[in-house]
């Protein structure tokens, strides 16, 4: 079979736009052909960048890293360069409207329906829009959590039926290291010696305000002793977590990191006394299994797909709940048998998400639409 895989929402190198669709592209392209040596494939991609590839690779001239311009090409262009495919993959949520070629769709969450508030308009309208059509006319619908499958079938009446799973995985430099080398690399970095991380986009609907207010209700003593780092680009409605630290009297122990590099992870997570991650919503939750292939213990909200990616891991809290919060971070700060002991299970509950396993779980989904 020769597939068509659109990947134009992949970042270039070390860009800001490396989240977690673009992770999950990236790596599902890197061992579908250690999954499956026959496939053949066609990767089209704009300013991305792209792992080694035994691919046809073709290349955009649309500036397609801006929403217009991928617009234009995905429902204009796209049509036209789909002769001689098998099968279509569109990685990410919506497939061109004028195509008949057959096609699959990954949907990685239904943030957009679930909590449109929390999402820039014309982003919502569009995805609303067409990622509706898409799922409805696909032969098959790939999600990345029980949890998103669920709203598939719940919001956009896709049948179960046709919904398959390719959960995220981990990649295996995600993983405890010697503490000669943390601790090189906290002195390098100049880094508190015990924080608290959290990593993801800084925007509404991580949901960090009331991370923040449950961070300044503990004791000057606990807040001197574990500092706060909030790593991460900027989204959109965050001129106003500086003005809220200042206010809250904890720009002392709270420091923004920006953008960190996906080299230096591994090792911000190794550095840190526990991942916390206060998500209202979110697809899967790659950053936190990450965290717990490190040793790290996850806080986590207990809503969405976070208690499937978190498991019985760390601990899980109503996102709301400020009072609830605060305790689990005092917990983490004086309860050291509690962070070693969650430190072993996080490490052997990550061991089960592989991208190896992604990318078999994908192949299935393409044979499935094919004997259609």
């Amino acid at each position: 079979m020769h597939i068509g895989l659109n990947a134009h929402l992949l970042a270039s190198a070390q860009s800001f736009r490396r989240t977690g669709i673009h992770h999950y592209i990236y790596n599902l392209l890197a061992h579908l052909p250690l999954a499956d040596p026959t496939l053949r494939a066609t990767v089209f991609v704009g300013e991305g960048e792209l792992p080694p590839l035994p691919y046809a690779v073709r290349r955009s001239r649309l500036k397609t890293s801006h929403p217009l311009w991928r617009i234009v090409w995905e429902q204009v262009v796209q049509p036209f360069q789909l002769n001689g495919l098998d099968l279509l993959h569109a990685l990410a949520f919506v497939a061109p409207l004028l195509t008949r070629h057959p096609f699959v769709v990954t949907v990685y969450d239904l943030s957009f329906m679930r909590h449109p508030e929390r999402l820039p308009a014309a982003r919502r309208l569009y995805l609303r829009a067409l990622t509706g059509i898409s799922c409805r006319r696909a032969r098959r619908v790939i999600a990345i959590s029980r949890s998103t499958a669920d709203d598939l079938s719940r919001l956009l009446r896709v049948p179960p039926e046709r919904i398959d799973l390719a959960i995220p995985g981990v990649l295996p430099h995600f993983r405890k290291l010697p503490s000669t080398e943390v601790e090189a690399f906290r002195a390098a970095k100049g880094l508190p010696r015990r924080f608290f991380f959290y990593l993801g986009t800084l925007e509404p609907r991580k949901n960090l305000p009331v991370l923040l207010r449950a961070y300044a209700a503990l004791p000057e003593s606990d807040r001197r002793a574990v500092h706060l780092v909030l790593g991460g680009g900027l989204g959109w409605m965050t001129e106003r977590l500086p003005q809220l630290i200042e206010r809250l009297g904890i720009a002392q122990t709270v420091h923004q990191v920006g953008y960190l590099p996906d080299s230096e992870l591994v090792y911000w997570y190794n550095c840190a006394e526990a991942f916390v991650y206060p998500s209202i919503f979110e697809g899967w939750g790659l950053p936190v299994v990450e965290a717990m292939a490190c040793g790290t213990p996850p806080l986590v909200s207990n809503v969405s797909a976070l208690p499937e990616a978190a498991g019985d891991v760390g601990a899980q809290l109503p996102p709301q709940d400020e009072t609830a919060w605060c305790a689990a971070l005092a917990r983490a700060i004086h309860d050291s048998a509690w962070r070693a002991e969650q430190s072993e299970r996080a490490q052997a509950r990550a061991r089960h998400f592989t991208w190896l396993n992604t990318a078999q779980a994908t192949l299935e989904t393409y044979r499935r639409a094919l004997e259609n």
